[in-house]
């Protein structure tokens, strides 16, 4: 969904050039306790660690890299690293085409309410003034200004806190991420890029959550008392050192520690629709349309590891996985 949030900052304003943010890791900086209980929940969940993979049943073959939507300093390598593989390769899956990205912010410059509150309340009305301030202050450190900011639906304004403001401000937004250079390249091979969802279709589930549920959402990450460029640092760094689930754990046990007495249903509902929900579709999806084909995907990361990532859900489709080197 991040990779939605980058498409739409890229419309709406000019970025600076890419810079590499530095922080602290959150994980490490974890009371011993807290930390090897995060670790122990990582390990234990199905392909806990690796970007790229291949799942082969009969003459059909998958190769699966997960992606850190933002650039970073492995960003290019990653993409030497794939190209051989699209090269070989009979078609190419992205969460969202390049074809559907244009279409998308075509759609958003036609319809405004696609993420915006057009009619009724806006955030400073729905927040509250201590909260809409603190909200305004963490938008204006990202770019966004106060004006626009108010008028951000609730789901997404929840989503923007998750962009470290250093991320923001020096880049991260501006494009070329690898999921795009991906589609850029097979572009280039003749081969284009398909979506593995309709984008419209996930916009709709995003508004059909409780008006009060998203913002509730908003004030649970206010109420986080850590830097949000730590965490986007953290973040970075263990995908680059490819600790998939521990990532999401680590995520899991902040939210459960600071989202108050409903953070348990609320996480699991967002994982529902973020990762369950979408991840099975993707799998329906390939089975229709791949099979006896060479393909590349390239989805988030956080969608691979797991009983509802799609590594394991290929394998519950009779798929044989192998994790593949980053570097041949």
């Amino acid at each position: 969904m991040l990779r939605l949030v980058a498409v739409i900052l890229l419309v709406l304003q000019p970025v600076a050039a890419f810079a590499l943010c530095e922080g602290k890791d959150l994980i490490d900086a974890m009371p011993e306790a807290e930390r090897q209980e995060v670790q122990a929940r990582a390990d234990a969940t199905p392909y806990p660690e690796g970007l790229l993979w291949r799942a082969e049943r009969g003459d059909t073959e998958i190769t699966i890299f997960g992606t850190y939507h933002f650039r970073h300093a492995e960003t290019g390598a990653h993409l030497e690293r794939l190209k051989p593989l699209i090269d070989a390769a009979d078609s190419v899956y992205l969460e969202m085409s390049l074809e559907d990205q244009k279409g998308f912010q075509a759609e958003l410059a036609s319809d405004p309410s696609i993420m915006f509150i057009t009619e009724g309340e806006t955030l400073p009305d729905l927040l509250g003034e201590a909260d809409w301030q603190h909200f305004k202050a963490e938008m204006e450190a990202r770019m966004i200004p106060g004006f626009m900011a108010a008028k951000f639906k609730p789901l997404w304004a929840a989503m923007m806190l998750g962009i470290g403001p250093c991320e923001a401000r020096n880049g991260g937004l501006e494009g070329g991420g690898i999921d795009e250079m991906v589609g850029e390249y097979a572009t280039e091979q003749g081969l284009g890029s398909h979506s593995l969802e309709d984008f419209a279709e996930v916009l709709t589930t995003l508004d059909t959550e409780p008006p009060e549920k998203q913002i509730e959402m908003i004030r649970m990450t206010l109420a986080w008392p850590g830097d949000a460029n730590d965490m986007s640092y953290t973040i970075r760094e263990r995908y680059l050192q490819q600790e998939v689930a521990l990532m999401w754990e680590f995520s899991r046990a902040v939210s459960l520690k600071y989202g108050g007495p409903t953070a348990e249903e609320d996480f699991a509902r967002l994982e529902r629709i973020f990762l369950t929900a979408r991840n099975a579709a993707w799998i329906d999806k390939l089975m229709a349309e791949v099979p006896g084909q060479k393909v590349v995907l390239a989805a988030g990361a956080g969608h691979l590891p797991g009983e509802i990532g799609i590594l394991y859900l290929l394998e519950q489709e009779g798929f044989t996985i192998e994790r593949l080197p980053l570097r041949p």
